[in-house]
């Protein structure tokens, strides 16, 4: 059995996506042989056409995005920022490191790999929205690499069911921008109170100023609160992603917040 992380596209939404954009351009071509008024007529072929142009853009863009995001293809961007992200995170001997928003285990599992002294959690609260993910999954894919030092369980990013200064290493990748209505830099800090003092962190999301605010100031903040080291890496500049395909794939902003408590 080999493990499955999923991709970051869904079939399901390019399964979606292609119908779509087949109904609308079956639905084009009838509105062209239908007699009407010819101004009403053509205000409705113009949308519908202009419907199946944006779909069939959405189409391509997904498909892409699959392409680039699959652990199995050529190009495996998943991986690569995965296990790249994950050579941040240091635990010590019989340490504990947490994930948090593990999905289907892949970070969370490529941490405990390089930490086989200590052992990592990874929490999610996975659901309807992300059904293809589950706590199953993960534990499958933690089998399926042979990795026993892992463990999941359900958890909200929001709210760390975890007292202060617990884990000895925190992280996470592409979570905190899915979730709306919340100060993402509130976020961040409710991640780091649960971290020891000298423990790592490292954590990867789309840290634009519209979504994060001012991160060079949120940096300032935490050295000034007596962190020993953080940095704030652009990932699109060659790191993991050129600008280029951040701009393709939405990922434009992404960033690496990186250090010691």
């Amino acid at each position: 059995m080999s493990a499955n992380y999923k991709n970051w596209v869904p079939n399901g939404m390019i399964t979606a996506l292609t119908a779509g954009t087949a109904v609308l351009g079956v639905g084009t071509a009838a509105l062209m042989c239908v007699n009407m008024n010819p101004n009403l007529k053509k205000a409705l072929v113009g949308t519908a056409g202009a419907g199946t142009l944006l779909c069939g853009a959405m189409t391509a863009r997904s498909i892409y995005a699959h392409g680039k995001f699959s652990y199995d293809g050529n190009r495996q961007l998943s991986k690569e920022i995965v296990e790249g992200t994950a050579k941040y995170v240091t635990l010590p001997e019989g340490g504990i490191g947490l994930d948090v928003g593990c999905g289907s285990g892949a970070l969370t599992i490529a941490c405990a790999k390089r930490n086989p002294q200590g052992r990592m959690i990874g929490i999610d609260r996975w659901g309807k929205e992300y059904a293809s993910f589950s706590q199953q999954l993960c534990e499958d894919n933690s089998d399926a690499e042979g990795v026993q030092n892992t463990e999941f369980h359900q958890g909200d990013a929001c709210k760390l069911d975890y007292p202060d200064k617990y884990f000895d290493a925190v992280t996470s990748n592409y979570v905190y921008h899915n979730i709306a209505g919340v100060n993402k830099q509130e976020l961040l800090r409710e991640t780091l109170r649960v971290l020891k003092k000298g423990g790592t962190f490292a954590i990867h999301d789309i840290m634009s100023k519209a979504r994060y605010g001012d991160m060079q100031q949120f940096v300032s903040e935490l050295y000034d609160e007596g962190y020993e080291v953080v940095e704030l890496i652009d990932t699109t500049n060659g790191m993991f992603m050129s600008k280029g395909e951040a701009h393709i794939l939405g990922l434009k902003g992404s960033s690496l917040l990186i250090g010691k408590k």
